[in-house]
Protein backbone atom coordinates (compact mmCIF):
# COMPACT_ATOMS: atom_id res chain seq x y z
CA UNK A 1 0.00 0.00 0.00
CA UNK A 2 1.41 3.35 -0.91
CA UNK A 3 2.21 5.70 2.08
CA UNK A 4 1.04 9.08 1.55
CA UNK A 5 2.55 12.79 3.13
CA UNK A 6 0.98 15.10 5.07
CA UNK A 7 0.01 16.74 2.45
CA UNK A 8 -1.51 14.28 0.50
CA UNK A 9 -3.70 13.67 3.42
CA UNK A 10 -4.55 16.69 4.04
CA UNK A 11 -5.33 16.56 0.16
CA UNK A 12 -7.85 13.74 0.50
CA UNK A 13 -9.94 15.83 3.21
CA UNK A 14 -13.29 17.47 2.10
CA UNK A 15 -12.94 20.65 1.09
CA UNK A 16 -14.32 22.47 4.03
CA UNK A 17 -12.39 20.06 6.40
CA UNK A 18 -9.04 21.03 4.35
CA UNK A 19 -9.98 24.51 4.87
CA UNK A 20 -10.98 24.50 8.41
CA UNK A 21 -7.00 23.40 9.11
CA UNK A 22 -5.89 25.86 6.67
CA UNK A 23 -7.18 28.58 8.10
CA UNK A 24 -5.63 27.66 11.66
CA UNK A 25 -2.03 28.33 10.58
CA UNK A 26 -0.56 31.66 10.74
CA UNK A 27 0.94 33.34 7.51
CA UNK A 28 4.28 32.59 9.15
CA UNK A 29 3.43 29.30 9.97
CA UNK A 30 1.86 28.86 6.20
CA UNK A 31 5.25 29.83 4.65
CA UNK A 32 7.07 27.95 6.91
CA UNK A 33 4.62 24.78 5.85
CA UNK A 34 5.65 25.44 2.31
CA UNK A 35 9.48 25.04 2.86
CA UNK A 36 9.35 21.79 5.02
CA UNK A 37 9.57 18.81 3.45
CA UNK A 38 8.56 16.71 6.48
CA UNK A 39 5.28 18.22 5.35
CA UNK A 40 5.39 17.09 1.73
CA UNK A 41 7.19 13.87 2.04
CA UNK A 42 5.66 10.34 2.41
CA UNK A 43 6.86 8.71 5.60
CA UNK A 44 9.44 6.41 3.59
CA UNK A 45 10.96 9.56 2.70
CA UNK A 46 11.94 9.97 5.96
CA UNK A 47 14.92 9.57 8.19
CA UNK A 48 14.06 6.33 10.10
CA UNK A 49 14.14 6.38 13.79
CA UNK A 50 16.69 4.89 16.32
CA UNK A 51 20.18 4.69 16.08
CA UNK A 52 22.07 3.91 12.80
CA UNK A 53 25.70 4.52 11.30
CA UNK A 54 23.66 4.29 7.51
CA UNK A 55 20.67 4.73 5.94
CA UNK A 56 21.13 2.85 2.74
CA UNK A 57 18.46 3.99 0.15
CA UNK A 58 17.65 1.57 -2.32
CA UNK A 59 15.04 2.71 -4.86
CA UNK A 60 13.65 2.85 -8.40
CA UNK A 61 14.15 5.95 -10.79
CA UNK A 62 12.04 8.29 -9.92
CA UNK A 63 11.32 7.68 -6.70
CA UNK A 64 12.48 10.87 -5.01
CA UNK A 65 16.22 9.13 -4.00
CA UNK A 66 18.29 12.52 -4.37
CA UNK A 67 15.39 15.13 -3.02
CA UNK A 68 15.36 12.89 0.13
CA UNK A 69 19.44 12.85 0.76
CA UNK A 70 19.33 16.68 -0.15
CA UNK A 71 16.33 17.67 2.22
CA UNK A 72 17.77 15.22 4.88
CA UNK A 73 21.32 16.84 4.96
CA UNK A 74 19.72 20.14 4.49
CA UNK A 75 17.95 19.87 7.63
CA UNK A 76 20.19 18.40 9.85
CA UNK A 77 22.76 21.62 8.71
CA UNK A 78 20.30 23.63 9.75
CA UNK A 79 19.19 22.07 13.09
CA UNK A 80 22.52 22.01 14.08
CA UNK A 81 23.47 18.59 13.77
CA UNK A 82 26.03 18.30 11.19
CA UNK A 83 28.77 20.65 10.42
CA UNK A 84 31.34 18.74 8.06
CA UNK A 85 29.75 17.11 5.20
CA UNK A 86 30.94 14.98 2.55
CA UNK A 87 29.29 15.08 -1.01
CA UNK A 88 29.79 11.82 -3.31
CA UNK A 89 28.61 11.20 -7.00
CA UNK A 90 29.57 8.87 -9.25
CA UNK A 91 31.38 11.84 -10.88
CA UNK A 92 32.51 15.11 -10.56
CA UNK A 93 29.48 16.60 -12.72
CA UNK A 94 27.49 14.44 -11.37
CA UNK A 95 27.80 15.64 -7.78
CA UNK A 96 27.98 19.23 -8.81
CA UNK A 97 24.85 19.03 -11.42
CA UNK A 98 22.32 16.56 -9.30
CA UNK A 99 23.23 16.74 -5.69
CA UNK A 100 24.28 20.58 -5.71
CA UNK A 101 22.82 22.37 -8.76
CA UNK A 102 20.16 20.00 -9.96
CA UNK A 103 15.77 20.79 -9.44
CA UNK A 104 16.66 18.48 -6.18
CA UNK A 105 19.49 19.47 -4.86
CA UNK A 106 21.11 21.36 -2.07
CA UNK A 107 20.95 24.58 -3.67
CA UNK A 108 17.07 24.17 -4.32
CA UNK A 109 15.71 23.04 -0.80
CA UNK A 110 14.46 23.99 2.18
CA UNK A 111 13.82 28.07 3.22
CA UNK A 112 15.65 30.36 0.69
CA UNK A 113 17.05 32.12 3.82
CA UNK A 114 19.31 28.88 5.18
CA UNK A 115 20.47 27.92 1.99
CA UNK A 116 23.84 27.21 0.63
CA UNK A 117 26.55 29.23 -1.12
CA UNK A 118 27.98 27.71 -3.95
CA UNK A 119 32.10 28.07 -4.17
CA UNK A 120 33.37 25.63 -7.34
CA UNK A 121 36.41 26.64 -6.94
CA UNK A 122 36.96 25.28 -3.78
CA UNK A 123 34.25 22.53 -4.21
CA UNK A 124 32.25 23.63 -1.13
CA UNK A 125 29.11 24.78 0.07
CA UNK A 126 28.85 27.01 2.99
CA UNK A 127 25.79 27.48 5.29
CA UNK A 128 25.14 30.72 7.35
CA UNK A 129 25.23 28.27 10.02
CA UNK A 130 29.04 27.91 9.65
CA UNK A 131 28.71 24.44 8.22
CA UNK A 132 30.53 23.31 5.04
CA UNK A 133 30.19 20.66 2.10
CA UNK A 134 32.71 19.11 0.34
CA UNK A 135 32.36 17.94 -2.85
CA UNK A 136 34.19 14.08 -4.51
CA UNK A 137 33.34 11.60 -6.78
CA UNK A 138 33.48 7.95 -7.70
CA UNK A 139 36.36 8.04 -10.37
CA UNK A 140 38.65 9.59 -7.60
CA UNK A 141 38.11 7.77 -4.30
CA UNK A 142 42.00 9.03 -3.11
CA UNK A 143 40.18 12.65 -2.76
CA UNK A 144 38.41 11.23 0.39
CA UNK A 145 41.71 10.24 1.32
CA UNK A 146 42.17 12.34 4.45
CA UNK A 147 39.36 14.61 4.91
CA UNK A 148 37.37 13.93 7.85
CA UNK A 149 33.59 14.47 8.15
CA UNK A 150 30.72 13.67 10.25
CA UNK A 151 28.03 13.26 7.47
CA UNK A 152 28.55 11.82 4.41
CA UNK A 153 26.05 11.36 1.02
CA UNK A 154 26.97 9.15 -0.91
CA UNK A 155 24.16 9.52 -4.41
CA UNK A 156 23.98 6.41 -7.06
CA UNK A 157 26.75 4.46 -5.24
CA UNK A 158 25.55 1.16 -6.99
CA UNK A 159 27.28 2.77 -10.38
CA UNK A 160 30.29 4.58 -9.10
CA UNK A 161 33.35 2.76 -11.16
CA UNK A 162 35.36 2.73 -8.01
CA UNK A 163 32.37 2.24 -5.42
CA UNK A 164 34.16 0.05 -2.77
CA UNK A 165 37.59 1.95 -3.09
CA UNK A 166 34.92 5.35 -2.40
CA UNK A 167 33.10 3.86 0.57
CA UNK A 168 36.02 2.97 2.01
CA UNK A 169 38.49 5.68 2.14
CA UNK A 170 35.22 8.05 3.45
CA UNK A 171 34.40 5.51 6.07
CA UNK A 172 37.86 6.18 7.53
CA UNK A 173 37.13 10.07 7.62
CA UNK A 174 33.79 9.92 8.85
CA UNK A 175 35.35 10.46 12.55
CA UNK A 176 34.12 14.23 13.52
CA UNK A 177 31.02 14.71 16.01
CA UNK A 178 29.25 12.47 18.34
CA UNK A 179 27.26 10.62 16.38
CA UNK A 180 29.13 10.57 12.30
CA UNK A 181 26.93 8.95 10.02
CA UNK A 182 26.32 8.31 5.90
CA UNK A 183 23.30 7.93 3.20
CA UNK A 184 23.71 6.13 0.47
CA UNK A 185 20.62 7.10 -2.32
CA UNK A 186 20.90 4.81 -5.27
CA UNK A 187 19.31 2.35 -7.91
CA UNK A 188 20.62 -0.99 -6.77
CA UNK A 189 22.94 -3.07 -8.77
CA UNK A 190 24.42 -6.51 -7.52
CA UNK A 191 27.71 -5.59 -6.42
CA UNK A 192 29.52 -7.03 -3.48
CA UNK A 193 29.50 -3.25 -1.48
CA UNK A 194 25.58 -3.27 -1.81
CA UNK A 195 25.41 -7.04 -0.66
CA UNK A 196 27.41 -6.38 2.27
CA UNK A 197 25.76 -3.18 3.22
CA UNK A 198 22.33 -4.91 3.32
CA UNK A 199 23.96 -7.36 6.05
CA UNK A 200 26.14 -5.08 7.73
CA UNK A 201 24.78 -4.35 11.31
CA UNK A 202 23.90 -0.48 11.87
CA UNK A 203 22.87 -0.17 8.91
CA UNK A 204 19.13 0.48 8.31
CA UNK A 205 17.70 -0.43 4.55
CA UNK A 206 14.53 1.85 2.75
CA UNK A 207 13.51 0.29 -0.68
CA UNK A 208 11.05 2.21 -2.85
CA UNK A 209 9.69 2.18 -6.56
CA UNK A 210 9.16 4.76 -9.41
CA UNK A 211 5.05 3.74 -8.64
CA UNK A 212 5.72 4.97 -5.45
CA UNK A 213 6.16 8.49 -6.79
CA UNK A 214 3.56 8.16 -9.96
CA UNK A 215 1.80 11.60 -8.77
CA UNK A 216 4.99 13.72 -8.91
CA UNK A 217 6.10 12.18 -13.03
CA UNK A 218 5.45 13.59 -16.25
CA UNK A 219 2.37 11.85 -17.62
CA UNK A 220 4.84 11.19 -20.45
CA UNK A 221 7.37 9.15 -18.11
CA UNK A 222 4.52 7.15 -16.85
CA UNK A 223 3.58 5.96 -20.06
CA UNK A 224 6.77 5.70 -22.08
CA UNK A 225 9.10 4.82 -19.77
CA UNK A 226 7.13 2.40 -17.11
CA UNK A 227 4.79 0.86 -19.97
CA UNK A 228 7.55 0.48 -22.02
CA UNK A 229 9.62 -1.46 -19.42
CA UNK A 230 7.42 -2.52 -16.27
CA UNK A 231 7.86 -6.45 -15.65
CA UNK A 232 10.74 -6.50 -17.66
CA UNK A 233 14.60 -7.85 -16.13
CA UNK A 234 15.38 -3.65 -16.56
CA UNK A 235 12.22 -2.44 -15.04
CA UNK A 236 12.64 -4.84 -11.91
CA UNK A 237 16.02 -3.04 -11.49
CA UNK A 238 15.31 0.17 -12.42
CA UNK A 239 11.86 0.41 -11.38
CA UNK A 240 11.13 -1.69 -8.70
CA UNK A 241 14.66 -1.50 -6.97
CA UNK A 242 15.31 -5.31 -7.40
CA UNK A 243 19.24 -6.71 -7.05
CA UNK A 244 18.71 -9.17 -9.85
CA UNK A 245 21.39 -12.36 -10.50
CA UNK A 246 22.83 -12.97 -13.78
CA UNK A 247 20.82 -14.54 -16.15
CA UNK A 248 20.99 -18.34 -16.28
CA UNK A 249 23.70 -19.43 -19.77
CA UNK A 250 25.00 -15.85 -19.61
CA UNK A 251 28.87 -15.62 -20.76
CA UNK A 252 30.04 -13.98 -18.04
CA UNK A 253 29.40 -13.56 -14.32
CA UNK A 254 29.26 -10.63 -11.85
CA UNK A 255 31.33 -12.46 -9.65
CA UNK A 256 34.02 -13.48 -12.17
CA UNK A 257 34.70 -9.53 -12.98
CA UNK A 258 34.42 -8.80 -9.60
CA UNK A 259 37.82 -12.12 -8.94
CA UNK A 260 39.38 -10.10 -11.35
CA UNK A 261 38.62 -6.88 -11.13
CA UNK A 262 41.76 -3.83 -10.66
CA UNK A 263 41.35 -0.46 -9.75
CA UNK A 264 44.68 0.50 -12.15
CA UNK A 265 46.06 -0.94 -15.13
CA UNK A 266 49.74 -1.80 -15.25
CA UNK A 267 51.75 -0.72 -18.12
CA UNK A 268 50.20 -1.19 -21.46
CA UNK A 269 51.88 -2.01 -24.61
CA UNK A 270 48.67 -1.55 -26.86
CA UNK A 271 45.46 0.27 -26.58
CA UNK A 272 42.95 0.00 -28.98
CA UNK A 273 39.57 1.56 -29.25
CA UNK A 274 36.17 -0.61 -30.58
CA UNK A 275 33.35 0.89 -32.11
CA UNK A 276 30.17 -0.74 -32.90
CA UNK A 277 28.25 1.83 -34.64
CA UNK A 278 24.81 2.07 -34.57
CA UNK A 279 23.27 1.93 -38.25
CA UNK A 280 20.40 4.89 -37.00
CA UNK A 281 20.26 7.91 -34.40
CA UNK A 282 17.14 9.32 -32.68
CA UNK A 283 15.49 8.41 -29.61
CA UNK A 284 15.07 5.38 -30.17
CA UNK A 285 18.17 3.92 -31.81
CA UNK A 286 20.69 1.36 -30.22
CA UNK A 287 23.71 2.25 -28.88
CA UNK A 288 26.94 2.87 -30.38
CA UNK A 289 29.36 0.81 -28.38
CA UNK A 290 32.37 2.39 -27.41
CA UNK A 291 34.97 0.47 -25.28
CA UNK A 292 38.62 1.31 -24.91
CA UNK A 293 41.28 -1.72 -23.99
CA UNK A 294 44.27 -2.57 -23.51
CA UNK A 295 47.16 -4.91 -23.41
CA UNK A 296 49.08 -4.94 -20.62
CA UNK A 297 53.33 -5.85 -20.07
CA UNK A 298 51.93 -8.87 -18.49
CA UNK A 299 50.12 -10.37 -21.02
CA UNK A 300 46.52 -9.27 -19.39
CA UNK A 301 44.18 -7.87 -21.08
CA UNK A 302 42.06 -4.42 -19.30
CA UNK A 303 39.13 -2.81 -20.03
CA UNK A 304 39.92 0.75 -19.26
CA UNK A 305 36.48 2.83 -20.77
CA UNK A 306 33.25 3.03 -21.62
CA UNK A 307 31.82 5.63 -23.64
CA UNK A 308 28.62 4.09 -25.34
CA UNK A 309 25.93 5.87 -25.82
CA UNK A 310 23.17 7.05 -28.23
CA UNK A 311 24.55 9.58 -30.63
CA UNK A 312 24.02 11.62 -33.96
CA UNK A 313 26.70 10.50 -36.67
CA UNK A 314 28.89 13.49 -36.03
CA UNK A 315 28.67 13.07 -32.52
CA UNK A 316 29.30 9.67 -32.78
CA UNK A 317 33.07 10.70 -34.34
CA UNK A 318 33.73 13.29 -31.69
CA UNK A 319 32.72 10.55 -28.85
CA UNK A 320 35.24 8.10 -30.83
CA UNK A 321 38.33 10.58 -32.04
CA UNK A 322 38.42 11.61 -27.71
CA UNK A 323 38.72 8.52 -26.46
CA UNK A 324 41.17 7.83 -28.97
CA UNK A 325 42.92 10.97 -27.76
CA UNK A 326 42.63 10.23 -24.43
CA UNK A 327 43.93 6.88 -23.95
CA UNK A 328 46.53 7.51 -26.49
CA UNK A 329 45.31 4.03 -28.46
CA UNK A 330 46.99 2.62 -31.02
CA UNK A 331 44.17 2.04 -33.50
CA UNK A 332 40.44 2.66 -33.65
CA UNK A 333 38.85 -1.05 -34.74
CA UNK A 334 35.63 -0.27 -36.61
CA UNK A 335 32.41 -2.93 -37.28
CA UNK A 336 31.35 -2.29 -41.37
CA UNK A 337 28.53 -4.87 -41.42
CA UNK A 338 26.49 -1.61 -42.40
CA UNK A 339 27.35 1.28 -43.82
CA UNK A 340 31.10 1.08 -43.13
CA UNK A 341 32.46 3.45 -45.80
CA UNK A 342 30.15 5.57 -43.95
CA UNK A 343 31.62 5.37 -40.55
CA UNK A 344 35.30 5.50 -42.08
CA UNK A 345 34.23 8.70 -43.64
CA UNK A 346 32.77 10.35 -40.21
CA UNK A 347 35.68 9.25 -38.46
CA UNK A 348 37.90 10.60 -40.50
CA UNK A 349 36.09 13.58 -41.06
CA UNK A 350 36.93 14.66 -37.50
CA UNK A 351 40.59 13.12 -37.55
CA UNK A 352 42.36 12.48 -41.20
CA UNK A 353 45.35 10.80 -40.13
CA UNK A 354 42.87 8.64 -37.68
CA UNK A 355 43.97 4.24 -37.79
CA UNK A 356 41.45 2.48 -38.36
CA UNK A 357 40.90 -1.25 -38.62
CA UNK A 358 38.03 -2.22 -40.67
CA UNK A 359 36.65 -5.98 -39.23
CA UNK A 360 33.52 -7.75 -40.63
CA UNK A 361 31.10 -10.03 -38.33
CA UNK A 362 30.75 -12.97 -40.08
CA UNK A 363 29.46 -15.29 -37.45
CA UNK A 364 26.80 -14.28 -34.80
CA UNK A 365 27.46 -12.17 -31.48
CA UNK A 366 27.12 -15.22 -28.68
CA UNK A 367 29.97 -17.02 -31.19
CA UNK A 368 32.70 -14.66 -31.09
CA UNK A 369 31.98 -13.79 -27.76
CA UNK A 370 32.98 -17.29 -27.00
CA UNK A 371 36.41 -17.21 -27.08
CA UNK A 372 36.99 -13.83 -25.22
CA UNK A 373 34.84 -15.07 -22.60
CA UNK A 374 36.69 -18.34 -22.32
CA UNK A 375 39.89 -15.55 -21.76
CA UNK A 376 38.20 -13.79 -18.87
CA UNK A 377 37.78 -17.35 -17.32
CA UNK A 378 41.42 -17.76 -17.51
CA UNK A 379 41.39 -14.61 -15.48
CA UNK A 380 43.57 -12.82 -18.01
CA UNK A 381 41.04 -9.94 -18.78
CA UNK A 382 40.49 -7.34 -15.50
CA UNK A 383 38.37 -4.30 -15.84
CA UNK A 384 39.98 -1.15 -14.57
CA UNK A 385 37.19 -0.27 -12.14
CA UNK A 386 33.45 -0.84 -12.51
CA UNK A 387 30.99 -0.09 -15.85
CA UNK A 388 27.82 -0.73 -14.78
CA UNK A 389 25.36 -1.10 -17.83
CA UNK A 390 28.37 -3.00 -19.87
CA UNK A 391 28.59 -5.23 -16.92
CA UNK A 392 24.53 -5.70 -16.79
CA UNK A 393 24.77 -6.11 -20.54
CA UNK A 394 27.18 -9.02 -20.30
CA UNK A 395 25.86 -10.72 -17.26
CA UNK A 396 22.46 -11.17 -19.36
CA UNK A 397 23.87 -12.01 -22.65
CA UNK A 398 22.90 -15.68 -23.56
CA UNK A 399 22.91 -17.46 -26.51
CA UNK A 400 19.21 -16.71 -27.69
CA UNK A 401 19.75 -13.21 -26.19
CA UNK A 402 15.85 -13.68 -24.42
CA UNK A 403 17.29 -12.07 -21.21
CA UNK A 404 19.09 -9.52 -22.59
CA UNK A 405 15.54 -8.43 -24.68
CA UNK A 406 13.51 -8.77 -21.69
CA UNK A 407 16.18 -6.20 -20.19
CA UNK A 408 15.00 -3.66 -22.34
CA UNK A 409 18.67 -4.03 -24.37
CA UNK A 410 17.77 -4.39 -28.25
CA UNK A 411 21.06 -5.31 -29.07
CA UNK A 412 24.17 -6.25 -27.21
CA UNK A 413 26.25 -3.05 -28.74
CA UNK A 414 28.44 -2.45 -25.43
CA UNK A 415 29.48 -6.37 -25.29
CA UNK A 416 29.99 -6.16 -29.29
CA UNK A 417 32.65 -3.27 -29.22
CA UNK A 418 34.39 -5.14 -25.89
CA UNK A 419 34.36 -8.26 -28.20
CA UNK A 420 35.91 -6.66 -30.96
CA UNK A 421 38.50 -4.90 -28.82
CA UNK A 422 39.76 -7.72 -26.98
CA UNK A 423 39.67 -10.29 -30.32
CA UNK A 424 42.20 -7.44 -31.49
CA UNK A 425 44.23 -7.31 -28.49
CA UNK A 426 44.59 -11.33 -28.35
CA UNK A 427 43.80 -12.72 -32.50
CA UNK A 428 46.10 -15.96 -31.64
CA UNK A 429 44.05 -16.56 -28.31
CA UNK A 430 41.02 -16.08 -30.12
CA UNK A 431 41.34 -17.92 -33.30
CA UNK A 432 42.68 -20.72 -30.80
CA UNK A 433 39.72 -20.97 -29.17
CA UNK A 434 37.82 -20.74 -32.02
CA UNK A 435 39.96 -23.66 -33.58
CA UNK A 436 38.93 -25.36 -30.78
CA UNK A 437 35.35 -24.94 -30.26
CA UNK A 438 35.29 -26.22 -33.67
CA UNK A 439 37.17 -29.55 -32.78
CA UNK A 440 34.24 -29.75 -30.25
CA UNK A 441 31.75 -29.51 -32.37
CA UNK A 442 32.76 -31.87 -35.19
CA UNK A 443 32.83 -34.56 -32.36
CA UNK A 444 29.34 -33.40 -31.11
CA UNK A 445 28.60 -34.21 -34.92
CA UNK A 446 30.66 -37.35 -35.02
CA UNK A 447 28.94 -38.69 -31.81
CA UNK A 448 25.48 -37.56 -32.36
CA UNK A 449 25.69 -35.25 -28.72
CA UNK A 450 25.75 -32.03 -28.04
CA UNK A 451 24.63 -28.78 -30.12
CA UNK A 452 26.56 -27.37 -32.49
CA UNK A 453 26.66 -23.55 -32.69
CA UNK A 454 28.88 -22.62 -35.85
Amino acid sequence: MQQLSIASRLASLPADQRARVLATLTEDEAAEVADDWRFWARPDQLPPAGAWSGWLILAGRGFGKTRVGAETVARWVREGRYKRIGLVGETAADTRYVMVEGESGLLNVGPKHARPEYFPSTRQLKWPNGAIATTYNGLEPDQLRGPQHDLIWFDELAKMRYAQAAFDQAMFGLRLGDDPRWIATTTPRPIPLLKTLLKQQGVTVTRGKTSDNLANLAPTFRANVISRYEGTRLGRQELDAEILDDAPGALWSRRGLDDYRVRKAPPLKRIVVAVDPAVTSGENANETGIIACGLGEDGHGYVLDDGSGVYQPDEMGRRVVAMYRKWDADKVVVEVNNGGELFRTILRAVAANLPIQEVRASRGKFVRAEPISAIYEQGRVHHVGAFAVLEDQMTVFTADRTDMTDRGYDSPDRVDALVWALTSLFPQIAESSRQDKGVRSQVAIALGTGEVDF
